[in-house]
Parts: structure tokens; C-alpha cells; sequence
């Protein structure tokens, strides 16, 4: 590499992109060649902004983490990976609020909270009527209120349910069923409202109520409070609302149909969705998922049927094949929207690595036999090999045993979870459970569902 000691101005000139097959020299003067000077360069560059990028994250991590996600917004895998960072940061993902998001994702507090461009069915023009409205006039009081407010030619109904079944309303009314059965009445009132101002017209009940329609003298209406409610109804069952949750914004929020069961799971499954990648080709490993789709296809020769499965757990969403042996076997339990434990190997194809199911079960047949050892007993070569005996007596036909068993390891302070193999697995939880209390070995069955 030659030295640069000199530079001379030569003005304004014409600067042209010059696209380079190969190496990156360039002939200086009298035939010196100055190397690779264009990739020293972009990797200085490199270097410095990944230098600002983890300042960003180290010192401002809300701050950083709300514009990642606003940035990336449009790319559902993007996003999920990178809520699952903001969950490992100790920072949690509201989801929307009528009195409170903006237009993308915003610092709120500690935590992070979803922007109004995220939901689906709400536009730009309905975002800009829903801010102006609250700047203008405040928090919302309630759904009349709001519906009150805004311009509903540009909030339209189809955008107001689904700001209602995201959860938008939620701090001004968590009952998500009532607000639909509500929108139903208030949506026409508000119009009605909106029409009568329009042309100039007054109504009886703001007369009685000593309502001013002049809005320019900061008075806040209290119309809403006349208006129509419907009879009071339960709220949606929880599996409903998420489900409408992530069809509105692309992933769980408020809550995850896997979080009640993830600490218990890490046993069975203690790599996630993001990390198959960095697997051996060929081993097994196990995913604890939801189930987001189904497509049931026909192999090359036409006469035996398998599936790509869509599946996600906390952190990422990713395809799964079941090939027909094991598309015979599991068929039954594969439902869109359950939850799963599947097993099975990664393969790659075109460097890109894929999951191939071999087993399946519902989370809420699951059971774990948790077989407590000391320290002392791991030690034991005499005590391992009564154990492996009765755990082999209960294994029998492997296809058959299904039943997970887990060693708690007692040592001084420590309790660690270890996943037997699965030649250990049992039939039956409770005799294996009966067998192992009797010989003096401490056990006891879980669901995985109830813990």
C-alpha cells in the first residue's frame, strides 16, 4: 500500500460509481497501485457505526430498541426477533393506546409501546384525525366520546374495531367484547352527531344537558354521556382476543399463549426457534410452538401426503416439514393455533437450515416425570444403574414412550434440570412414578400446562 502524502484540489468534476469485478486497486501515479483502499475504507465505516450502534443500545436502550422496531416494522420476523431482545433488555411491548401511542413505536416510561401505523385496517389519514383530536380536546373518555371526536369519514369502522381488538381501549374499557357490542349503537349516534353540526342544527339532549357546540372555547363536551350503550355482555374468552391480537398486529402483546408454560418447557425444550440455526445437521432437538398454519401437500410422486407447517414460539416464526411417516403419525393434533412440543432434526437446504418433524404432542397432554437425585446419588454408579433399570422396565416400545423424564439435581444450593434421553422416557407416568417412589427415589408427575 503506497502512502498518500500529498492531495491537490482539482475542483469541481464529475464523480462516477465505478463498479469493480474483482480486487479494488487503483493505479495513483507512475504505475503504484494503492490495494483494497475501498474496502479499508467501508470497513472504518463499518467499524464506527457499529461502535454508535452499541453506544445507542448500551445507554439508551429503550430509546434504540423503539426506532429498531420502527424501522424494521414491515418485516414481521425482524420485529418478533427483536421483541424478544427487548424481553431479554427487561423492557416490555405495550400494545396500543387511544390516549397515548403515537404514530410508531415510542418510549413510554420503561417500557416500549406500540405505534398506531402497526395495527392493520388503520391508515394515515385516521392516524392524523385520531392526534389532532387528542391534542385538540385531550384524553378520550370513553368509545362515544372518541367516536365523538373524530372525523369518522377517515376512522372508519372497520378501523375503529380493529383499534378496539388490539387493545387500544383497553385503559378506558377492558371489556374488548362490550366496546364491539357498543360500536354498534355509538358508531351511528356519532354520525348522526356529526351531521347535525354540520349543517348547523343543535340537538335536544346537548340543550338539556347545557352542551356548547362552539369548540373553540377550550369547553369539553360531555355528549357522550347520552349516548346509546348496549346490554352488558362477558368479554372474549382470553385464546380469542390474542387471536384477533396478532391477526391486527402481527404478534402476541398483551400476552403469549406460551408464556404461562415457558419456565416448565425450558426442560423439554431448551433452545428457541432462533437458535436452529446454529444446530448440528442431524441431531434432534425438541421446540415448544404454536401452530400458525397448515399447508398439506403431495409428494413428488403424487400419492402419499405431508405438510409445511408455519409454526413460532417467543422469539421467531419459522417452517417446519412433516414427510409422510410422520404426517401419518401426527396429523390428528395438527390444528392451527394449538400448542405444540415437536421433535425432530435440522436438515439444510440451500445453506439454509429446516426442521423436519418426526413427533409430535399437545402441550396440554404433556406430562414430565420429575425424578429428584443428590449430588451424592449422580455419583453413584450403583444408583444410576437402578435407576436406568427401572426407567428401561417402563420405556418398552420407543415409538409408545412418550412420557419426558427430567432429573432435578440437588448440589449444596443448586437445583439443575436435566432432560433424560429419550430411551428413558416411560409409557406410563404414573406407574414409572410408583416404581421410582418405591425403590426410595423422591418423584412426582407435572402437566406441563398446570406449572
Amino acid at each position: 500500500m503506497v502512502k498518500i502524502i500529498t492531495r491537490k484540489s482539482l475542483g469541481t468534476q464529475n464523480v462516477y460509481d465505478i463498479g469493480v469485478s474483482c480486487d479494488h486497486n487503483f493505479v495513483i501515479k507512475d504505475g503504484l497501485i494503492a490495494s483494497n483502499c475501498f474496502n479499508k475504507s467501508h470497513s472504518t465505516a463499518y467499524a464506527y457505526v457499529t461502535y454508535q450502534t452499541a453506544y445507542l443500545k448500551a445507554n439508551y436502550k429503550l430509546e434504540y430498541m423503539a426506532a429498531l422496531l420502527t424501522a424494521n416494522s414491515g418485516d414481521t420476523d425482524k420485529v418478533q426477533k427483536y421483541i424478544a431482545s427487548c424481553t431479554s433488555l427487561d423492557i416490555e411491548i405495550d400494545p396500543p393506546d387511544i390516549n397515548a401511542s403515537q404514530v410508531d413505536f415510542t418510549p413510554l416510561a420503561k417500557n416500549i409501546l406500540f405505534g398506531f401505523s402497526a395495527v392493520r385496517n388503520v391508515g394515515q389519514n385516521a392516524i392524523a384525525c385520531i392526534l389532532e383530536a387528542r391534542n385538540e380536546g385531550g384524553s378520550f373518555k370513553s368509545l362515544a366520546d372518541f367516536c365523538d371526536r373524530v372525523d369518522l369519514r377517515a376512522v372508519n369502522r372497520r378501523a375503529l374495531e380493529s383499534l378496539i381488538y388490539c387493545g387500544a381501549f383497553d385503559k378506558i374499557e377492558s371489556n374488548r367484547h362490550q366496546l364491539i357490542k357498543d360500536l354498534e349503537l355509538v358508531y351511528d349516534w356519532a354520525q348522526s352527531r356529526a351531521r347535525d353540526r354540520a349543517s348547523g342544527q343543535g340537538n335536544l339532549f346537548d340543550f338539556n344537558t347545557g352542551i356548547s357546540h362552539n369548540t373553540n372555547n377550550n369547553q369539553v363536551s360531555k355528549a357522550f354521556e347520552t349516548a346509546p350503550k348496549a346490554n352488558p355482555v362477558p368479554d372474549l374468552p382470553q385464546p380469542e382476543k390474542l387471536r384477533k391480537e396478532k391477526e391486527l398486529l402481527g404478534f402476541y402483546v398483551s400476552d403469549h399463549p406460551l408464556k404461562s408454560i415457558q419456565q416448565t418447557a425450558r426442560y423439554l425444550a431448551p433452545i428457541n426457534l432462533t437458535q436452529f440455526a446454529e444446530q448440528k445437521e442431524g441431531i434432534m432437538v425438541c421446540a415448544l410452538v404454536m401452530l400458525n398454519g397448515v399447508k398439506k401437500v403431495m409428494t413428488k410422486k403424487g400419492n402419499e401426503p405431508m405438510a409445511i407447517l408455519q409454526i413460532e414460539d417467543l422469539t421467531a416464526q419459522s417452517e417446519a416439514v412433516a414427510f409422510p411417516k410422520s404426517y401419518e403419525r401426527i396429523s390428528s393434533l395438527l390444528q392451527v393455533d394449538s400448542r405444540l412440543i415437536i421433535w425432530g432434526k435440522i436438515e439444510r437446504k440451500d445453506e439454509k437450515p429446516q426442521f423436519i418433524v418426526e413427533d409430535a404432542e399437545q402441550v396440554e397432554t404433556v406430562q414430565l416425570v420429575m425424578l429428584e437425585l443428590s449430588s451424592q446419588q449422580t455419583a453413584d454408579i450403583q444408583e444410576l444403574n437402578r435407576v436406568r433399570t427401572i426407567l428401561k422396565e417402563h420405556s418398552g416400545d420407543r415409538e409408545k414412550a412418550k412420557v419426558p423424564v427430567i432429573g432435578i439435581i440437588q448440589a449444596l444450593n443448586s437445583r439443575q434440570a436435566v432432560l433424560l434421553g429419550r430411551q428413558f422416557w416411560v409409557q406410563d407416568s404414573i406407574t414409572a412414578f410408583q416404581a421410582l417412589n418405591n425403590a426410595g427415589f423422591p418423584t412426582e408427575v407435572k402437566q406441563l400446562t398446570g406449572t
